[in-house]
């Protein structure tokens, strides 16, 4: 959710950190603000409630330097929104301090500090970490040794960033639960929660590990892991050019990347694939040995991810005649789940860090599956490194909060997931494994022919614009398709939509249909397209207002109370879901743009949830 920059160096670190708050703008926030050690060897601070250009403008009309300095974007969880509760919080005028993730035992440490007559500014739990440094910091002779003694207290998820202005030359830095990189220059190095933010000066970087303290100097970066033990961590260097999170000729991040689904897809899918069979090793090197002796596969994820997994366990069930649960991570972890002999493990997440998908990761570690599977699209991230086998899923940088081509990436590693299942399982003879990867090559190709349906759906988008709920419906795998329909057009454009499996409309949501109500269905030509026929005349029996998406030969004809939006081309059953997700993501965007809504980043929302 909210985002760090930090950065020592021999010149004004000022212009780092605020293109690398612009840069972390993806990831959610509420206010911002930085703090540098001027040349007078005190502390000064700006911060600011709303964008990022509100502290630029704020600096403009006066300016702070600095070659040591920490900046950040809050998204709040303790303390509304304002400046009081903005970072950097202070302790003192000595020792400032951003924070990432949530304390939970800050209420007991809170209150021993009030009675060290410790005086509290803000309502955050931020503050009340920067004093117990502040306390331990008088009692130790550097600000790294303090920073370990304050941590080892804490109770919960943190990503923190402190200096102090008795030592000019240090940033120290701790992570736990929240995703920590440190940047590596030529005397200068840098420190942030995502590397987005350090690509324009560094492509060299160090991630640190749970429980892990490092101590950054212009010439040095020295880190410690949870006991205390100085340690090597792999110095990595990213792929990842500074323009390949720019915006381009796209008026929002979101549409720009609706668009790169086609090559995102053919990455998923590259060298994953020959003319006619899945290449071998494609989780690991151990899969090979593992996939036979799965005998089922237990899905988590959140959101978006929970989604693709809800369609690939259509997908796993027909393919590898095996069960697939799927459930969502913040459940999983609150309850004792029973875990059957020989199950797999598999966690879906975009960014590699969502708290309870990395939570529930740590759970199913201690007990007893077969082995771990992480799909996600960074290789750096703390799900990848924690899981036994990986599958990338090679989106690139996805800016937009609500996710596109995450989505459909996923649904293409988790197409390859099931049919990597039904080979292991012996359930596909190599004809059908021929047909799966055909279809599967096929894809790119279709996203592309369905984008060009933009223009007829901007159209239909203005209908819905004054409209304040709708309904989607949807059967099979395509069900929850429109789900993640429903959650597109309501993140974006703040519409209330729901989704619901077709043939429960009569159960209950029927009672919703009138004219006012827009009912949305996903209609492919499949096994249930009659199913669905016969549920949306009960819509139309009762004036209710359908749109329709279809495809070709279908027979679905539009009318006075219907609209029939038809795809260029049928996808099978392990693309289409894929497909018919396209014109879905298109309506919420022209929606939201119609309505003029922050379609990058809407209210309330963080790209990266890095908090429970």
């Amino acid at each position: 959710m909210c985002g760090i920059v930090g950065a020592v160096a021999e010149r004004d670190v000022v212009p780092i950190l605020m293109e690398g708050l612009r840069r972390l703008e993806y990831r959610g926030y509420d206010s911002a603000g930085l703090v540098t050690l001027g040349d007078d060897g005190e502390l000064h601070r700006a911060r600011e409630v709303g964008k990022v250009a509100s502290l630029e403008e704020a600096l403009g009309e006066q300016p702070i330097h600095g070659r040591l300095g920490i900046a950040h974007t809050r998204w709040a969880t303790h303390g509304a929104p304002s400046e009081r509760n903005a970072h950097p919080q202070f302790s003192g005028q000595d020792l400032a301090l951003v924070h990432n993730g949530i304390i939970e035992n800050h209420g007991p440490l809170r209150k021993a500090l009030k009675e060290e007559d410790y005086r509290f500014l803000s309502e955050t739990d931020t503050e009340v970490v920067a004093h117990r440094i502040h306390q331990h910091r008088l009692e130790s002779q550097d600000l790294c040794s303090a920073v370990q003694t304050a941590v080892a207290e804490l109770d919960g998820a943190y990503a923190l960033a402190v200096m102090d202005r008795r030592d000019p030359d240090c940033i120290v830095t701790a992570r736990q639960g929240c995703p920590v990189v440190i940047g590596i220059g030529i005397g200068e190095h840098f420190v942030a929660s995502d590397i987005a933010a350090l690509l324009p000066v560094t492509r060299r970087f160090i991630f640190l590990e749970e429980g892990d303290v490092a101590e950054i100097r212009r010439d040095q970066v020295r880190v410690f892991d949870a006991h205390g033990n100085a340690v090597q961590r792999k110095e990595i260097e990213s792929q990842l050019s500074a323009d390949a999170v720019e915006r381009g000729e796209y008026r929002h991040y979101m549409l720009k990347e609706i668009h790169e689904q086609p090559n995102a897809v053919a990455e998923t899918l590259e060298e994953r694939l020959t003319r006619d069979r899945l290449l071998p090793a494609v989780f690991g090197p151990d899969a090979e040995t593992l996939l036979p002796a799965v005998e089922g596969v237990h899905i988590i994820a959140c959101g978006t991810s929970y989604h693709a997994g809800l369609i690939a366990r259509y997908q796993i069930e027909q393919m590898a005649g095996i069960p697939c649960n799927v459930e969502i991570a913040s459940e999983y972890r609150y309850r004792e789940p029973v875990v059957p002999k020989n199950y797999l493990f598999v966690s879906i997440s975009q960014s590699g860090e969502t708290a309870d998908t990395l939570a529930a990761l740590r759970l199913a570690g201690k007990k007893p599956y077969l082995a771990r599977l992480a799909i996600c699209n960074v290789p750096e991230s703390s799900l990848v490194r924690e899981s036994d086998l990986v599958l990338m899923t090679r989106a690139g940088p996805e800016i937009g909060v609500a996710s596109t081509k995450a989505f459909t990436t996923q649904l293409s590693a988790l197409a390859l997931l099931a049919l990597a299942l039904g080979k292991a399982g012996k359930r596909l003879d190599q004809a059908a494994e021929a047909a799966a990867v055909k279809e599967l090559r096929a894809l790119p190709a279709a996203i592309e022919d369905a984008l060009g349906l933009n223009d007829e759906i901007e159209h239909l988008a203005e209908q819905l614009v004054h409209r304040h709920h709708a309904l989607f419906l949807g059967r099979g795998a395509h069900y929850p398709v429109a789900m993640e329909g429903a959650l597109k057009l309501k993140e974006i454009s703040y519409i209330h939509a729901e989704a619901y499996a077709a043939g429960e409309l009569k159960h209950g949501p029927l009672a919703l249909v009138d004219e006012d109500m827009p009912i949305i269905a996903v209609a492919p030509n499949d096994a249930l397209l009659e199913k669905i026929r016969s549920n949306l005349e009960e819509v139309r029996a009762r004036g209710g207002s359908l749109i329709v998406f279809t495809d070709p030969e279908t027979g679905f004809e539009a009318d006075a109370h219907s609209q029939v939006i038809t795809l260029p081309k049928a996808g099978g059953k392990l693309t289409a879901p894929a497909l018919f997700t396209i014109p879905l993501q298109l309506l919420a965007y022209h929606v939201a743009v119609h309505k003029g809504t922050d379609v990058d980043k809407p209210r309330n929302l963080a790209k990266s949830v890095t908090v429970e």
